[in-house]
């Protein structure tokens, strides 16, 4: 069994963005420039935001954070991506979900010009990495794909069963699994998939992506089988400073034996998710995607 390190693989990848930014900037362009929205004080959305600018200074990037309380009005937010989407020293932004109920989400991603939409939810984006045009790829499923074509995994012809069809993970992986680089025969389940746990032990190739802390046991999985784990749900705990640790969909312990590759948590999709938005936002700077 193989650990899959996804900080130590982003933390290659940051490098491999710096250098490529230390260019752009001696050839007298500009550092490029993410921004984020933040809507009210979710613990979990301030930590991620909060990494997100800390990812910025280490690559060389601007960042810049907008703040909103949760009573904010939709007609206010709408504004300020229109602002930001005629911002010419911008590259890229994103709006921290999960945003207020009285806020439609959707009409919020569909706000964001797709040649900005460095988080790759705009249906613009969707529809092109649909069809394998270039695009704004949804950030987790990039460096899902990031991490198995760095390990060397191979995918081609094996059986890929992707556990959760949401619009931002699931769906997105499903597509990118199947397409001619990755070569993958998919089967996307979800709670109303029958026989399940049958299906997700046919697996060579696991990715559970349900929010569902501990819902794919030993018995789930195949020997020798390839697990992805998605889940980053917060739970309670005494023995962080926090008060709360994150938890995966996958029960480690119990089903990393069986495994050749798996990814823990924390520290295997969270770190590349967070990395694949800055290579979304260098593509952005470049211009090379939707130009």
């Amino acid at each position: 069994m193989q650990i899959i390190d996804g900080k130590a693989t982003a933390k290659a990848i940051k490098e491999e963005i710096r250098a490529e930014v230390d260019s752009l900037v001696s050839a007298g362009k500009r550092n490029p420039h993410l921004a984020a929205i933040l809507i009210g004080h979710d613990g979990g959305s301030e930590t991620y935001v909060a990494y997100k600018i800390k990812d910025c200074a280490e690559v060389g990037f601007k960042s810049t954070l907008v703040r909103f309380e949760d009573d904010v009005k939709e007609v206010v937010l709408l504004e300020k991506i229109k602002e930001l989407n005629n911002d010419e020293g911008l590259d890229g932004f994103i709006v921290q979900l999960p945003i207020p109920d009285q806020i439609n989400e959707q009409r919020i991603i569909e706000a964001i010009d797709p040649r900005k939409d460095v988080d790759g939810f705009h249906p613009v984006n969707v529809g092109r990495t649909v069809i394998g045009l270039p695009s704004f790829t949804s950030a987790t499923p990039y460096g899902i794909v990031e991490l198995l074509k760095r390990y060397n995994i191979e995918t081609s012809g094996k059986h890929c069963v992707v556990v959760g069809r949401s619009n931002i993970v699931g769906r997105p992986m499903s597509i990118l699994m199947s397409q001619k680089s990755m070569n993958a025969t998919v089967t996307v389940a979800h709670s109303r998939t029958k026989n399940l746990e049958e299906l997700c032990a046919s697996a060579d190739i696991l990715i559970a992506a349900l929010g569902a802390p501990g819902f794919i046991k030993a018995h789930m999985v195949k020997e020798g089988a390839v697990v992805i784990d998605v889940g980053t749900t917060r739970v309670p705990s005494t023995e962080t400073k926090s008060g709360f640790r994150l938890k995966g969909d996958v029960v480690y312990d119990e089903v990393a034996p069986k495994c050749s590759y798996i990814t823990p948590v924390p520290g295997g999709v969270g770190p590349m998710t967070r990395v694949s938005l800055l290579s979304n936002t260098l593509k952005a700077a470049k211009g090379n995607i939707l130009s």
